[in-house]
């Protein structure tokens, strides 16, 4: 059973959607919010596993919402647009449906919501993962080009769409593993994860200097510099401190 919320602006749009979801017993509306605002609020109180998301909303944009978020829920856009699809999938998606939302759409819609559950069983079935050190080497390997590269020079990682850019030394290949999935074999006692895009390694800043909004402002010791969101500036700075 899978806990949804609908976020959307048009009263009209949520209802008609909530009358197709009823033939989809495993999915359980536990609340609907009308704006971008309301909708953080209400994945904070409900937790749900699944999001309808409405991109063009008066307030905020989906995509500022998703932007916002810490660890997303999976995702199903319902838009009267069909120009943001692409960009869509860059917020790994589970699919993109135009209004008014079609029976059929919503039922292949679900199937993926539910193909993907059985990939994510599958992979948690094939044995627990062990969490990796800072001394592993993992392979990685970009195109034609490959590198065997200890952890601990890992100085970040950089989430692209449904891939994550790993930076070590002057490399910034690309792998098709999410943040989320990488974030669950690390050591959070080494990395840590910044914001919504990335993964830091504690050992690899260079500077902290306070931010907006009670944030912070890495910088790492190859340059870049990444910004820590207030919320996990708050665990930074427990995790940190003596």
């Amino acid at each position: 059973m899978k806990k949804a919320l609908i976020i959307d602006d048009e009263r009209l749009a949520r209802s008609e959607l909530k009358k197709l979801l009823a033939d989809h017993p495993e999915i359980v509306v536990v609340g609907e919010a009308v704006n971008a605002k309301d909708g953080i609020e209400k994945i904070e109180n409900l937790h749900p596993d699944l999001l309808f998301l409405d991109i063009q909303m008066p307030d905020k944009t989906g995509f500022d919402l998703l932007a916002e978020l810490e660890k997303s829920p999976q995702v199903i856009f319902t838009t009267a647009y069909d120009e943001y699809a692409l960009k869509a999938f860059e917020y790994n998606a589970l699919d993109y449906l135009l209004k008014p939302v079609e029976p059929k759409r919503l039922a292949d819609a679900i199937h993926k919501l539910h193909q993907q559950d059985e990939k994510d069983r599958l992979a948690a079935s094939g044995g627990i993962r062990t969490l990796l050190s800072e001394n592993d080497q993992v392979f990685v390997k970009d195109g034609d080009r490959c590198w065997f590269v200890k952890l601990q020079e890992i100085r970040l990682f950089e989430s692209v769409g449904n891939y994550a850019r790993v930076y070590f030394e002057g490399n910034k290949p690309l792998i098709l593993k999410s943040l989320n999935a990488l974030e669950e074999r690390l050591d959070e006692r080494v990395f840590f994860r910044a914001n919504r895009k990335h993964i830091v390694n504690l050992r690899m800043i260079e500077k902290i200097d306070t931010y907006f909004n009670g944030g912070l402002l890495l910088e790492m010791k190859g340059g870049e510099k990444i910004e820590v969101s207030r919320r996990q500036a708050v665990k930074f700075k427990e995790m940190m401190s003596l």
